[in-house]
């Protein structure tokens, strides 16, 4: 998870001021504007406890264009999506999910821990208009981890959330000493996205979401 979260955040522009906040520093971050922040227990003395919501509220106010967040469990997703909606897009964070509609599930229980009495369908608002993609990563039958799904949530249609694959690890069996091989393959959908990865100079041919003729892409994964 670590490991993921320092990789996707490396694609972040160096100039960017980076607000990072974690039960323990374990992110790795290179750009020159970082601020790190750490949870802090309740003393025996009688300090009070700084939990991941008191820091994202606060980080807010440190004027961030990112903002990183370790893993959300709590309440704080509630803070996150609101603050990933007012000019801090771009911004990563972690949850535990089986899947990338079970995240949606997931992310919808966090925001009700908040406390605010939110209507189902206007969590989802918010979910839909803060969050754009989800990577899936999974710890396969032989040990290893994959990234197996590259998820765009692209709207909403009634009160369901509407989401399709970009790319999404197809399994093609095993090795002879039991290592789970595959290829990661392109869903065949060209994101909606993919005008604002332009617009930030990111023009990725249409080829990278369609595939070759055996519709996908040419990279084993062993």
């Amino acid at each position: 998870k670590t490991t993921l979260l320092n990789v996707l955040s490396s694609f972040i522009p160096d100039g960017d001021r980076i607000v990072t906040i974690e039960d323990a520093a374990e992110l790795s971050l290179l750009q020159r504007h970082v601020v790190r922040l750490e949870t802090k227990k309740p003393s025996k003395v009688g300090d009070s406890e700084v939990s991941i919501r008191d820091l994202v509220i606060n980080s807010l106010r440190m004027r961030p264009e990112r903002i990183v967040v370790g893993e959300c469990r709590g309440g704080e997703a509630l803070d996150m999506l609101q603050a990933m909606n007012t000019g801090h897009d771009g911004s990563l964070t972690t949850i535990h999910a089986n899947n990338p509609r079970d995240t949606i599930s997931r992310l919808e229980t966090l925001v009700l821990m908040a406390g605010m009495d939110l209507p189902l369908s206007v969590v989802r608002k918010q979910i839909v208009s803060a969050v754009n993609l989800i990577v899936q990563q999974a710890r396969l039958r032989d040990g290893s981890r994959k990234v197996t799904n590259i998820t765009e949530i692209t709207g909403m249609e009634g009160e369901v959330v509407v989401m399709q694959d970009i790319f999404k690890f197809d399994e093609q069996g095993e090795t002879e000493d039991g290592k789970v091989q595959g290829e990661f393959a392109p869903g065949g959908m060209r994101p909606n996205c993919e005008e604002r990865l332009r617009n930030y100079g990111f023009n990725l041919p249409a080829t990278m979401f369609m595939g070759n003729r055996n519709g996908t892409i040419s990279r084993r994964m062993r």
